[in-house]
């Protein structure tokens, strides 16, 4: 790949320049190793990314996207779990129903499934005459954002990715709800009746949709506690984008963020003693997104 091309990519995401060697030794060979996978079944495949909050798995599936289009010319959707959120109406409405703690979007539970599933049955029937949109999610202002806004694609499509902080997970068992694990839980979900909703939807719904996954990369973090300061980076990031008034008042605050991501401590854990036993691939990272170690498997999902 031309240095300077790589750069351009690098300048749009506004990456250092540590990113390049990262790419070059690890993302680009991983991409290589994806071309028996396109095109093997007779059907469009599904890359499945996994990654905590703050891990970089949108801007690797965002390098991934560049890479395939940018110099093999091939045809890549990208898809986000974010952006399968309920609208906030539908949220609020859950959480007076079920509980009060599924107003916030995240867990499982609070994504348009259906719409999910719907939206990778289309791509993958999607023909060289036909168009379609893709959902996206507006998290600045916390809604769906309007359907003019969401980005077109052509087909016929080449490679799904699929990129989520839960995508693949599985389950816990009903011990493993007994506990809570954070302030959170303990005060505000002291009957374990919010976890138990979310654990059975992942049980549920959202295994169909995992299921629609053909090769599950893992970017493994060191642990949860480099997830918060993760996370307050990429409120900066979506804070210093914002040029209205209305977006920038969405953007969290630090104790707000400390909150916020205790709603994602349980599932996050889990999949960190967990997924790696599911995965095609796991990349281990480092406290500052480095990556350590890369080890693949040849199971499928």
């Amino acid at each position: 790949m031309p240095k300077d091309t790589l750069s351009e990519f690098l300048e749009r995401e506004k990456l250092p320049d540590s990113y390049r060697e990262q790419a070059q030794k690890n993302f680009i060979p991983f991409i290589e190793t994806l071309r028996p996978l396109m095109g093997a079944e007779g059907r469009v495949p599904v890359l499945g990314i996994y990654g905590s909050q703050g891990s970089g798995k949108s801007t690797l599936a965002e390098f991934i996207h560049w890479y395939l289009q940018e110099r093999e010319g091939l045809n890549i959707a990208l898809l986000s779990l974010d952006d399968f959120y309920l609208r906030a109406a539908q949220r609020k409405e859950l959480a007076s129903t079920t509980h009060p703690l599924l107003r916030t979007r995240g867990v499982p539970g609070t994504h348009d499934v259906p719409l999910a599933l719907n939206t990778i049955a289309k791509l993958r029937s999607l023909s060289d005459d036909e168009t379609m949109r893709l959902p996206r999610f507006d998290k600045a202002r916390d809604d769906r954002a309007p359907e003019a806004a969401w980005p077109k694609v052509n087909g016929p499509i080449d490679l799904i990715v699929f990129e989520g902080w839960c995508v693949g997970a599985s389950p816990q068992s009903p011990a493993e709800l007994t506990s809570p694990v954070n302030d959170l839980e303990r005060l505000e979900d002291g009957d374990g009746g919010w976890r138990s909703y979310v654990n059975s939807c992942l049980a549920g719904e959202y295994q169909v949709l995992f299921g629609e996954i053909d090769y599950l990369l893992m970017l493994r973090a060191p642990s949860f506690a480099c997830v918060a300061g993760w996370r307050s980076e990429q409120e900066r990031k979506l804070a210093q984008r914002q040029t209205d008034a209305a977006a920038a008042k969405g953007v969290m605050s630090q104790q707000e963020i400390l909150r916020f991501i205790q709603h994602y401590e349980r599932l996050t854990t889990h999949c960190l003693k967990t997924l790696a036993a599911k995965a095609n691939c796991v990349m281990a990272l480092g406290e500052q997104r480095e990556i350590l170690n890369v080890t693949s498997y040849r199971r499928r999902m």
